[in-house]
Formats: C-alpha cells, sequence, structure tokens
C-alpha cells in the first residue's frame, strides 16, 4: 500500500512539474534570473524562456557579451511615495538618465503632480496595475479591468502612459502573458533585481552599491524599487559608476521595438 501511494505520489509530482514547465493553464509561475560571474549575462531559467514569445522581456539580447556597445535599462517599481521617489527623479534629471517606472493607481491617486513629472522629464510610465494583484490565474475580464482602471487613472490625471507591463510579485502563468499581449501590452521583466523592497529591512548603501555592480551585465534590465532609501542614495554613484565603466542608459522604447 505504502509502495503504491509513493508511485502515486511520485507520478503526480512529475505530472506538475511538467505542466508548471510548460505554462499550462492554471500554473503559477514566479520570474527569476540567476547570476552569472564576469559580468555575463543573466540567465533565464530554461521553463521561463517562453517569455519572450508572448511579447515579453527581460534582457538585450542585442547587446550581449562580448557586444561593442554596453547599456543598460533602468526601471523601478513603485506604488506609493515616501519622499524617495522624488529624490530619485532629482537624479534622473540631474544626470539626464531615462527610466520607465510601472506604477499602481494609488501613486497616481496620491501623488498626481509627481507622476506628471515622470512624463515631463521624459521617462516612461507603465502599468503594474491598478491594485498589485497577483494575476497569474485571473480571468480575462479582472485582467483587463485592472490594467485599465490603471490606465484610466493616469489619462483623468493628464498622465501619457506606454504599452509595458510588469506582473504584480513577478508572479504570472502563459495565459496571463497571452491576455495581457492581446490587450496590446508588452510585458517587461529583469535581469537583476536586489532585495531593496522592505524599507524596514535597507541593505547598507555600500553593499547594495556593490551587489548592483558586481552583477551588472550588458544588456542588463534592472528592476529597483524607488521607494527604496538606499537606492534613493546610491543612485547618484550608481549611474556615475557605469557611465565610467562605459555603458549608456538605453529606454524600453529601444529594447522593445515602442
Amino acid at each position: 500500500m505504502k509502495k503504491r501511494l509513493f508511485a502515486l505520489c511520485t507520478a503526480f509530482t512529475m505530472i506538475f512539474c511538467l505542466t508548471l514547465q510548460s505554462g499550462a493553464i492554471g500554473s503559477e509561475l514566479h520570474w527569476y534570473c540567476t547570476r552569472q560571474k564576469a559580468h555575463r549575462q543573466a540567465l533565464a531559467a530554461p521553463e521561463l524562456r517562453f517569455v519572450e514569445e508572448c511579447g515579453g522581456y527581460y534582457i538585450d539580447h542585442a547587446h550581449g557579451d562580448g557586444a561593442r556597445e554596453k547599456v543598460v535599462y533602468l526601471t523601478f517599481d513603485a506604488g506609493y511615495e515616501n519622499g524617495n521617489v522624488e529624490k530619485v527623479l532629482d537624479t534622473l534629471k540631474e544626470t539626464q538618465t531615462p527610466g520607465a517606472f510601472f506604477i499602481l493607481k494609488h501613486l497616481v491617486e496620491a501623488n498626481a503632480d509627481l507622476v506628471r513629472r515622470m512624463n515631463e522629464e521624459g521617462h516612461l510610465v507603465c502599468n503594474h496595475t491598478a491594485h498589485h494583484p497577483n494575476l497569474s490565474g485571473a480571468s480575462k475580464e479582472k485582467i483587463k479591468s485592472e490594467l485599465e482602471e490603471l490606465e484610466k487613472a493616469c489619462l483623468d490625471a493628464g498622465i501619457t502612459t506606454s504599452p509595458y507591463f510588469r506582473p504584480p510579485e513577478g508572479s504570472f502563468s502563459k495565459e496571463l502573458l497571452e491576455n495581457v499581449q492581446e490587450l496590446g501590452y508588452k510585458t517587461v521583466f529583469w535581469s537583476f533585481a536586489y532585495a531593496d523592497w522592505d524599507n524596514a529591512r535597507q541593505m547598507a548603501p555600500d553593499a547594495a552599491l556593490r551587489c548592483i555592480l558586481d552583477n551588472v551585465h550588458n544588456g542588463a534590465v534592472l528592476l529597483l524599487h524607488p521607494t527604496s532609501a538606499t537606492n534613493a542614495e546610491i543612485l547618484p554613484r550608481l549611474i556615475a559608476a557605469l557611465k565610467e565603466e562605459g555603458y549608456r542608459f538605453g529606454t524600453l522604447d529601444e529594447l522593445c521595438g515602442g
């Protein structure tokens, strides 16, 4: 009896893993990339690389290892303002560095002037949903509602948005990507991120800067949270260091073909 039960459990586990890897209906996936040494491009897990077939991006393959030109992309996930988002914008303005901000409805409602400033200073305002729900198993109607609610809030506030989407929590499914693509969006993940989102557990500035610089690679899509006090502090040094190393800062319109 125990052997039979073990065999059934093993078979179920194998079926579940195969289903998860194939991105089948109902499967929840979590985005991640494996860091490489010597500033080589990060690698997405093999079972996640199908995202590019569904209008998804996470790295600039055209500027891969060994490419003559060096480029990185700064992206930020911003749901609210705590004083640090403004500091980040100040740095981007002072250094003439473009960025893309994936925002939530709350930021538009509470700080519309700040989001309009993103527009005015040449940054892209992108869709992170209205309320930050996990949409990996959501219906088409729910997905459409979340994206359109954010877009309407921006429209009503006189804010121009760009057709780029980032799934909350990095949680997704193949169906989510396909539904988002049908709605006219391109999904943008990342090839580098670090634990910067918890304001009560911030990495020391020097350690955070070293973590980013040690793992940067050509064609990198960097995910930073602009509410992070550490990020707000180190951003001027990070931009200066990357420029000194020969990187330029690209835009998502460039990466995703506009």
